[in-house]
């Protein structure tokens, strides 16, 4: 029994570790699609709360397996976004498709400017079998104006 809690354990490493990239704005794959992890690591967190303040979104965003996902245009992205988040545009023609190539076990934290992209984009998630989305409901601007950490 050990053994196989050791292994658990290792593969949760492994995907978190995997992660670590996801908030490159060049990124190639699409986030939360490997086929490698174990069923430990794609096990999904407790259920995220669907309007979240700045102060749940960064609880959120520490929760193991939790994927941040900024749906702002990459111009926007490029000027300045949250660590290790994932930029889909809500607003380009194929973010329906891109969404749907997402695993829908995990979690997903969704942020715009002001909440209302991501609100949308949460729908569109939830339509697409995502029940563990949330969304930064006062959106980058309320991040920022709280003095939370940035990338550029």
């Amino acid at each position: 029994m050990r053994g196989r809690g050791v292994r658990v354990i290792a593969g949760a490493v492994l995907a978190v570790v995997g992660l670590a990239g996801c908030g490159k704005a060049d990124q190639q794959s699409t986030p939360g699609t490997s086929t490698s992890q174990s069923s430990a690591a794609s096990a999904s967190p407790a259920d995220l709360k669907t309007d979240m303040s700045v102060e749940e979104f960064a609880a959120a965003m520490a929760r193991p397996g939790v994927v941040v996902l900024d749906v702002r245009t990459p111009q926007e992205f490029a000027a300045g976004h949250v660590k290790n988040a994932v930029n889909i545009d809500v607003e380009a023609p194929d973010f329906a498709a891109r969404v749907g190539q997402l695993n829908r076990q995990r979690a997903y934290a969704v942020y715009c400017r002001s909440g209302n992209r991501s609100r949308v984009a949460m729908q569109i998630m939830r339509q697409q079998g995502m029940a563990n989305v949330g969304h930064l409901s006062q959106g980058f601007s309320a991040w920022t104006a709280a003095g939370q950490p940035v990338e550029v």
